[in-house]
């Protein structure tokens, strides 16, 4: 096993709200991820906290597992996949998180398989006129942003400040515009000072434009 690999390395571990499938070290964690919430205490949930409903032998508190407040069965029947506290398996949330955590379940699904398969793109770093081909990626771990050609750079993904996508072609309605490159800020480890990356889709890469373009979208998507 290489070190990167052990570093990625996960372990199945069982907590109140189910099983989850957690890096082994926390240095590995996804910047995607969320923490577990703490439960509200049976004692100081009577009632339903969305519905006002009295818990009693027949009427049951549940408590959901991304907000930990506590409901009733009927506010929180719904069992959703929460990748980002990485279940291994759907968990009870309540209707409002659950809506949430449906949407994230796509992103994780869609976008973020498609930044990790990469795409290709000409990068100029800082004011530099001269760019170079390169392969972008996001790493397996989630947690940098990998470009490899010639040069090889690493951004963390928290360091990144701003992302701007470039695009072109517009109708007199609006619309119909696409994704053609990318203006990436980020910090330097140890300074303050801001780095500059534009990313450019090739022309002449004409059967990879879909491509690049669905890879800027999903960019898109992470900087939110």
């Amino acid at each position: 096993m290489s070190g990167c690999e052990a570093r990625d390395a996960k372990k199945l571990v069982r907590s109140p709200s189910g099983l989850r499938m957690v890096p082994e070290h926390r240095s590995a964690r996804s910047p995607f991820g969320l923490d577990e919430p703490p439960w509200v205490p049976d004692k100081e949930c009577p009632r339903c906290m969305q519905c006002d409903t009295k818990f009693d032998f027949i009427t049951r508190k549940h408590h959901c597992r991304r907000c930990g407040k506590c409901f009733c069965d009927k506010c929180c029947s719904k069992k959703v996949p929460l990748p980002r506290m990485c279940f291994v398996d759907p968990v009870r949330q309540c209707a409002e998180c659950a809506l949430i955590s449906q949407k994230e379940t796509e992103f994780y699904d869609k976008q973020l398989k498609v930044l990790m398969n990469g795409a290709t793109f000409f990068v100029t770093l800082g004011t530099s006129g001269k760019s170079e081909l390169m392969v972008c990626r996001l790493s397996n771990n989630q947690r940098y942003l990998v470009l490899d050609g010639d040069s090889h750079y690493e951004i963390e993904i928290i360091q990144i400040s701003t992302v701007q996508i470039l695009t072109e072609g517009f109708t007199p309605g609006g619309g119909n515009t696409r994704a053609i490159g990318m203006v990436l800020q980020y910090k330097v480890p140890g300074s303050e000072e801001l780095m500059q990356m534009k990313f450019t889709a090739g022309e002449d890469f004409s059967c990879n434009k879909k491509l690049s373009a669905s890879w800027l979208a999903a960019m898109h998507k992470v900087s939110k």
